[in-house]
């Protein structure tokens, strides 16, 4: 999938998957590239990844079809630019709260490679010549911008938010979004899945993509979905790796009589 069909996916209303891979290994792009992925998420903002490393995931995963969506340390329009430049299919801006910051972000993404008093001049509405119009709008549309609504104050502000052109995704920060309303890790009570629908419907409603990174059953998945959710960003590599590990070891271990890691973990033993 090109960028260029993923942000027409996304704006459609259709439902696209993706993963969060941290794991620069050459070994990783094979693996994932025929797991039904539409995308990859790779973040930065938590995990430590040079530059060169973050370049050649995106260059590697662009090649399979798979385009990078790289979340930057902070809402930074040149540290935005950084990852484009280094093969990002798109910009993924972490604990916005204002419809100023994502305009800031919109000049770094969707208008390059303006800068300066010229780009402050067309985001406040001047006009171009129509040969840099047509230039900047053309990779505009190859280039996704999408920002984590992961607060309060970022919901309150959502409606002036979703008013910002060319923004593709909302990308709901679980983790965050929990601790903000007072309800750490409850991802089941009902007044942080009323807030995730309200996002959700908000965003869709606006034409904007609607997502959320989420770690746990399918069920709890199928849910957000249900929601409203049509950007579904599963899990992560290292997660999906020591869930499946432990699965598989806990067989044998039971097969040989020895006991599991649930069993040892509670008994006060270690593995």
């Amino acid at each position: 999938m090109k960028p260029v069909e993923l942000r027409k996916r996304l704006h459609a209303g259709e439902i696209s998957f993706g993963t969060l891979i941290v794991s620069p290994s050459p070994r990783w792009p094979d693996a994932v590239r025929d797991c039904g992925l539409d995308f990859v998420f790779i973040d930065t903002e938590h995990i430590a990844l040079d530059r060169a490393q973050l370049s050649w995931m995106c260059q590697t995963y662009s090649a399979l079809g798979l385009p990078p969506l790289v979340r930057i340390p902070s809402p930074d329009p040149y540290a935005a630019t950084m990852v484009l430049d280094g093969g990002a299919a798109g910009v993924v801006a972490p604990y916005i709260e204002t419809a100023e910051q994502v305009q800031a972000l919109r000049g770094a993404v969707k208008m390059r490679p303006i800068k300066g008093q010229k780009l402050k001049q067309m985001l406040g509405g001047a006009k171009a010549d129509p040969e840099l119009e047509a230039y900047i709008e053309k990779g505009a549309n190859e280039r996704l911008l999408i920002v984590n609504i992961e607060s309060t104050h970022a919901m309150a502000a959502l409606d002036d938010i979703l008013t910002v052109p060319d923004l593709d995704g909302i990308l709901i920060g679980p983790h965050d979004l929990s601790c903000s309303l007072g309800l750490p890790e409850r991802y089941d009570h009902p007044d942080f899945l009323a807030a995730c629908q309200t996002i959700f419907r908000k965003a869709r409603a606006a034409g904007v993509g609607a997502g959320i990174h989420f770690w746990g059953e399918v069920g709890q998945q199928v849910h957000f979905i249900e929601l409203g959710a049509n950007m579904l960003i599963h899990s992560a590599d290292i997660s999906l790796f020591t869930k499946h590990l432990q699965v598989e070891l806990n067989e044998i271990k039971q097969a040989v009589g020895l006991k599991s890691a649930t069993n040892a973990a509670g008994s006060g033993d270690t593995i």
